[in-house]
């Protein structure tokens, strides 16, 4: 995915997610693929034949959950080989997730408590087991999710107006998906508030973990292979999900000792692994290690070409927010960016995002000026940087969550973008 910033300021990380069609596969990709041509219909065969199956309706909230999980656990095939005559499939549900930015919220995680309440009343040949380390390592079904808005035409561009849901059933032992479910579902009764993790997380990139989970959700069929990007990295997945849960919870030594604990694996090194452990270090007060773990989330974003941080500005204007609980580490996060991308070497395009309220002319232009302002800031802190960076806005063009709430859930909407560009 590209990389974000708002209007209000917010900073991040971008991701490129990669999905397929939906007529092919179930899920809406986010890079339209060309329709194949329409098979003849001279001859005998009925010109029906020839017609795509039409997508599912757009249903109200409840409906839609009930209907994509009723599809995945009813379809499902089931492995048998070396199973007893009733078997009892363990399986863990890796938290359920946004298609777009990665994240978890309110919705998705209440999606996921109902979907394993469903396999425990409905369908008892599913064993729920929590979602560990020791756990995964036995190799059980893993069911994973997609909730992503999207647009009156299904795509993830401009104002959304319906959630996808998408969900899918993997089997570790084999390697490959053995059911999916997908439905739409009206807005109303959605929350899609970001949890804890994410909405205090600084900075968002390209993560190959949340890359690999996406696009073994999307764009698949049942039968197809388990993305090798997420089924590499589904143990340290596992550890990290463990510390969000502990962050959530307020348990932030756990928190930082699960994200520790997870970058020491050979997959852990994940852009989420390195948020958490500076947000768990800026909660216990450790301000030299946040620090230091800040530059580790600027290092992973250079090397993946683009980086976006969360710096949230005063509505219509390019200062910061007043709130010091907000705006604190800004500073921090400023000099550290500018030290580190002058070390680097590299060059840097600045791009200005915003939601999409008002009139999308003044949004173009505050959308610059925030770009304007925030590589003065970084020039500043590093003498000589100013001449391999440029800076421009696009308003609200480019927005990736686009519910158009000016919250937390659509803060990558108002986004400064950071990509890496020839020097």
């Amino acid at each position: 995915m590209t990389s974000i910033f708002r209007k209000t300021g917010a900073t991040g990380f971008c991701i490129t997610l990669l999905c397929g069609s939906l007529l092919a596969t179930g899920c809406d990709s986010l890079r339209e693929k060309p329709m194949a041509p329409a098979a003849s219909t001279t001859g005998t065969q009925p010109a029906s034949s020839t017609l795509p199956a039409a997508p599912p309706p757009t249903q109200p909230y409840e409906k839609a959950v009930l209907s994509a999980a009723t599809a995945l656990f009813k379809n499902a095939k089931l492995p048998a080989e070396g199973m007893p005559a009733l078997p009892k499939y363990p399986v863990v549900i890796d938290p359920l997730i946004d298609g777009m930015t990665g994240a978890q919220s309110v919705a998705t995680q209440a999606m996921g408590v109902r979907l394993a309440n469903m396999m425990r009343e409905q369908y008892p040949q599913f064993d729920v087991k929590a979602f560990s380390k020791a756990n995964v390592a036995k190799s059980p079904l893993v069911l994973i999710g997609t909730f992503t808005g999207v647009n009156a035409e299904r795509k993830t561009t401009g104002p959304r107006e319906a959630y996808r849901i998408c969900l899918a059933l993997a089997d570790l032992r084999s390697g490959k998906l053995v059911s999916k479910g997908l439905a739409f579902a009206l807005p109303e009764g959605v929350d899609p508030t970001p949890l804890a993790f994410f909405r205090d997380a600084p900075a968002w990139s390209e993560d190959p973990a949340t890359e690999g989970y996406i696009k073994t959700c999307q764009g698949t069929k049942a039968g197809d292979p388990i993305n090798p990007l997420y089924l590499d990295r589904i143990l340290a997945a596992s550890v990290v999900a463990e510390g969000i849960e502990a962050y959530e919870a307020g348990r932030y030594r756990d928190a930082l000792d699960y994200y520790t604990s997870a970058l020491a694996m050979p997959s852990g090194d994940q852009f989420r692994v390195h948020n958490g452990i500076y947000l768990a270090n800026w909660k216990l007060g450790r301000r030299q290690p946040a620090e230091a773990a800040f530059a580790k989330v600027v290092d992973y974003g250079l090397a993946h070409q683009r980086l976006a941080v969360k710096f949230l500005f005063r509505p219509g204007s390019t200062a910061f927010m007043a709130n010091p609980a907000l705006s604190a580490p800004y500073p921090g996060w400023l000099k550290t960016i500018a030290r580190r991308t002058g070390e680097s070497g590299k060059c840097l395009e600045i791009t200005g995002h915003t939601s999409p309220t008002g009139p999308e002319p003044l949004n173009e232009r505050l959308s610059q000026l925030r770009a304007e302002f925030i590589k003065t800031r970084l020039a500043q802190n590093s003498p000589g940087l100013d001449k391999k960076m440029i800076a421009h806005g696009v308003g609200s063009r480019q927005t990736m969550v686009g519910n158009g709430r000016d919250d937390a859930s659509d803060a990558l909407d108002r986004r400064v973008e950071f990509k890496v560009i020839g020097c």
